[in-house]
C-alpha cells in the first residue's frame, strides 16, 4: 500500500532520468528563430471547409516539428468577404503584423534592428510542380505589399511515396508491408500515378513513382489527369506490358484537382483508385522543411 509520500516498501520507484551530457547527448528540439519569417501555405483549388482542416491539420503538425512558428493558410482562390483569406491578405497582413510589432519594440523603448529576411516564405500546398498554379502564387505575392520568398512544391520526395504506399493499403489495392508474408488479393500489378499540371508534373511525380515502385515491386507510370487520354494510355501501356491488375494512385494533396477528374480518370482507366494524399503526417514535415530550405535553417524533420 502506498504511503502519502510516495509507493510502499519493495515497489519500484520512478526515478527521471538524468540528461545526458557529452557527445552522446540527445540534441534540443529545433525551434524557430526569433522574429522569424512567417510560413504562409498557399491553399489551391476553390476553398471549402474540406481543405482548411486539411490546411489546419499540416499546419499543425509543421508547428509541432518546429515550435515557434508562425505559420498561416492563404486560399489562391480565396477573398476576405467569404471567410477564406486571399494569399496575398494574408501576405500583406503578415507584413502589417511585423510592422507593428517593430513599432510597439521602439515605443517600449527597445533597440529594433533593421529588418533583413522576407516577411513570409509561403510553400505552394502541392506535391509536384503544377505551372498554371505556380504562376497564381506567385502573381499573389506581386499583389501583396510583403516582402516574400517562394518555396519550393512538396515533392519529389520519399516520404511522398510512403504516403501514396499508405493510401494504396489502406484501400486494400497493395501490401501493407512486403516483409509480412501474407497476400492481398487485390493487390494491383500496376500502378498509375495521376498528377495535375501537365508534362512537367508528370516528370516530377515519376520521380516518386520510382520510389514507389521500388516499394511495391510493380511497375509505376506517371499520367496527367489534366491532360486528355494521358490516363487511359498509360493504362493501356501498363496492360500492353503485362499488368493485368491496375490501381490509380492519386499523387494529390487534394484542393489541387478539379472537381471529377479522378472519377474521370478511374473510367478512362478501369481500376479502382486509392484516396488522395490528404492530410498525411509526412506533408507537414515537407511543408517545413521546404521552408527551411528556403531560408538556409538547419531543420531535420523531413528524411
Amino acid at each position: 500500500m502506498s504511503s502519502p509520500t510516495g509507493p510502499a516498501n519493495g515497489l519500484p520507484v520512478r526515478m527521471p532520468r538524468p540528461r545526458q551530457t557529452g557527445r552522446h547527448r540527445r540534441p534540443e528540439p529545433a525551434a524557430a528563430p526569433e522574429g522569424a519569417p512567417a510560413l504562409v501555405l498557399a491553399v489551391p483549388g476553390v476553398p471549402s471547409a474540406a481543405s482548411r482542416g486539411l490546411a489546419e491539420e499540416i499546419i499543425s503538425i509543421g508547428r509541432s516539428e518546429l515550435p515557434g512558428l508562425d505559420a498561416r493558410i492563404g486560399f489562391l482562390e480565396g477573398d476576405e468577404a467569404s471567410g477564406f483569406p486571399s494569399l496575398s491578405g494574408v501576405l500583406t497582413a503578415v507584413a502589417a503584423d511585423r510592422a507593428a510589432r517593430a513599432e510597439f519594440a521602439r515605443s517600449a523603448g527597445h533597440e529594433v534592428p533593421a529588418a533583413t529576411g522576407p516577411d513570409a516564405v509561403v510553400v505552394p500546398l502541392l506535391a509536384g510542380p503544377d505551372g498554371g498554379l505556380l504562376r497564381r502564387v506567385r502573381q499573389a505575392l506581386m499583389e501583396s505589399s510583403a516582402a516574400a520568398e517562394l518555396a519550393d512544391v512538396l515533392g519529389p520526395h520519399p516520404l511522398l511515396a510512403e504516403g501514396l504506399h499508405v493510401r494504396l493499403s489502406e484501400a486494400g489495392l497493395a501490401r501493407a508491408d512486403r516483409a509480412r508474408l501474407f497476400t492481398v488479393t487485390t493487390a494491383a500489378d500496376g500502378i498509375v500515378l495521376a498528377t495535375t499540371g501537365g508534362e512537367e508534373a508528370v516528370q516530377a511525380a515519376g520521380i516518386t513513382g520510382m520510389l514507389l515502385a521500388a516499394r511495391l515491386a510493380v511497375p509505376v507510370m506517371a499520367a496527367a489527369l489534366d491532360q486528355e487520354g494521358s490516363v487511359a494510355a498509360v493504362a493501356e501501356q501498363l496492360r500492353r506490358e503485362g499488368s493485368t491488375q491496375l490501381a490509380l494512385a492519386p499523387y494529390l494533396i487534394g484542393p489541387e484537382a478539379a472537381e471529377g477528374l479522378l472519377d474521370t480518370a478511374c473510367k478512362e482507366a478501369d481500376c479502382a483508385t486509392a484516396e488522395v494524399l490528404g492530410a498525411y503526417s509526412a506533408l507537414g514535415k515537407l511543408a517545413v522543411a521546404q521552408y527551411s530550405a528556403a531560408l538556409g535553417i538547419a531543420q531535420g524533420a523531413a528524411h
